[in-house]
């Protein structure tokens, strides 16, 4: 049994969005998170990193009941969002889902207009009352998202015809259109160029003061220029968890320093 009062990993209590205990993750018969217990920080960003497989990803879809929709997939232990246990009977995954944002590794626009990728989320969750109060939140999500300048006289053009930075940009206005409190981020760089990469982490630094940002990357640097906080992972154990440039200066664990220095892959 987990002790819910030391988790091994943790930050101020005061400042913690979302605490897990004793997730453990399998996928049919294979152990795929091992007893990971952690506190994430609001208005931080936090990286996930670690080799391939190594379960981060898996963790990250934890956050908010994705993992729910594969069949072969259980997960166990208690995961908290503002002290709410987010498996508790009451929790419907569609609210949990609006309040914890998620943009994928390749940009995926709904194949309909800029405006109605960004509207969709507000519009079936009745979150205005009008179309002015509607044309109102698209154009905050898509300034929040830097994209308002580019794209204000085309709303009603495809999303899909949008550069594959344009579009990450309008996934992440997507995501933040229904003012979720945390905002999940999967490798959210690795299919774009360096200047849309430069420009999506520029954004994402901007995003931390609404929010709690936790992204997966399977970039080093990218951890070390963006995030506040940072999170090792390694054959499905949170490894080590601190201050990023302790974490990338100063690794309490050897396997965290094998990974850093490139010993290790």
């Amino acid at each position: 049994m987990y002790d819910v009062t030391k988790p091994e990993h943790d930050v101020d209590q005061a400042d913690t969005k979302i605490s897990a205990r004793g997730v453990q993750v399998y996928y049919g018969d294979t152990h795929a998170i091992k007893d990971v217990n952690v506190d994430i920080a609001d208005k931080t960003v936090t990286s996930f990193i670690g080799p391939s497989g190594c379960g981060k990803s898996t963790f990250l879809r934890c956050i908010n009941r994705m993992n729910d929709t594969i069949d072969i997939c259980r997960v166990e232990g208690e995961i908290r969002i503002d002290g709410q246990d987010i498996h508790a009977p009451s929790v419907d995954p569609v609210q949990l889902r609006a309040k914890v944002g998620m943009v994928f590794q390749k940009p995926n626009p709904f194949p309909k207009s800029i405006y109605d990728n960004v509207a969709y989320g507000p519009k079936i969750h009745g979150m205005t009352r009008n179309k002015a109060e509607l044309d109102e939140l698209v154009e905050t999500a898509l300034r929040g998202a830097g994209l308002w300048g580019e794209v204000k006289d085309r709303l009603d053009t495809p999303g899909t015809g949008l550069s594959g930075g344009q579009q990450q940009r309008l996934c992440i206005a997507r995501a933040v259109a229904t003012q979720p409190e945390v905002l999940l981020m999967d490798e959210p760089c690795s299919a774009l160029d360096p200047i849309a990469t430069a420009q999506v982490e520029d954004l994402i630094d901007g995003l931390k003061q609404q929010f709690s940002v936790v992204i997966v990357t399977h970039s080093m640097q990218q951890a070390a220029r963006i995030s506040q906080k940072t999170a090792f992972f390694h054959l499905g154990n949170l490894v080590e968890y601190g201050d990023t440039d302790v974490i990338f200066t100063n690794p309490q664990d050897e396997r965290t320093e094998n990974y850093i220095t490139g010993r290790t892959g």
